[in-house]
């Protein structure tokens, strides 16, 4: 079927609208636009140029994607925003495109829910399955994991990386990299324990819990320090052949701005 665009939609002329597109009233689409099949812009959507959107994604009331970076750096350089499919765009959510100072693109992945407010600055990296709160801000070149679940409210300062399966309450400050599998909260921002609840959900074995429940005694036993600990990880063979602690180290191992602290566990 062709796509479905209502008259008071103006759509520009080098824009490539899909199968099964859904496009509502008053929703402007830019130059060099891909919009793929089976995607609804509700209304009121300004789409910008050089955004490539996957299928049956969904963008709700006044959303404004693909815009030009937040950064005085920019000088209009031609950067790029590329979302992958089945994700769920909530009111108000604001995308910007990446920077030449960067890789020059901000990359949404598969199946993520973005609550009202919410805006992701340029190149950022979103991969699959996370949920962003309402009024989550998220500030330039970060790196969302697989996932994860940010709470709304929560500030998230650039360059800071947020590990697969972590969970962060709301009305956070994050300002250093939050590691893979944890529970974290607070201004300042600690961990406060393993995301028990997100590992069951997503059907972790009880062999994997228990390889994290032991690698994070070991990460902040008051004993070691983070090289300390990783090292001390690593001599554990029952521990370095788990593939989530192997995700675990070389998160640790790759963080630039290092990893939160923990209050207890």
């Amino acid at each position: 079927m062709s796509a479905k665009i209502h008259p008071t939609s103006i759509i520009s002329p080098k824009a490539e609208i899909g199968e099964d597109v859904i496009i509502g009233p008053y929703c402007i689409i830019g130059e060099n636009v891909k919009i793929g099949k089976g995607t609804i812009l509700k209304n009121n959507v300004y789409i910008e140029k050089n955004t490539e959107i996957g299928e049956y994604n969904e963008f709700n009331m006044s959303g404004a994607i693909g815009i030009d970076p937040q950064d005085k750096k920019y000088n209009k350089e031609e950067t790029y925003l590329i979302i992958g499919n089945r994700n769920v765009f909530r009111e108000f959510v604001t995308i910007s495109r990446g920077t030449i100072q960067d890789k020059g693109k901000t990359i949404i992945g598969n199946n993520n829910l973005f609550m009202a407010y919410v805006h992701i600055a340029h190149d950022c990296i979103v991969k699959d399955n996370t949920i962003i709160g309402n009024a989550t801000n998220i500030a330039g070149h970060c790196i969302i994991g697989n996932n994860a679940i940010i709470g709304g409210l929560t500030g998230v300062h650039q360059f800071t990386k947020i590990g697969d399966f972590a969970i962060i309450g709301g009305v956070s400050r994050v300002n250093k990299d939050i590691i893979p599998y944890c529970e974290a909260a607070g201004n300042p921002l600690r961990i406060i324990g393993i995301n028990k609840v997100g590992l069951a959900r997503n059907n972790f074995s009880e062999e994997d819990k228990n390889c994290i429940k032991k690698a994070y005694k070991i990460l902040f036993s008051s004993e070691y320090n983070v090289s300390q600990s990783v090292k001390k990880i690593k001599e554990e063979e029952e521990l370095i052949k788990n593939k989530h602690i192997k995700i675990l180290v070389e998160f640790i191992e790759n963080s630039l701005r290092g990893i939160s602290k923990i209050n207890k566990i």
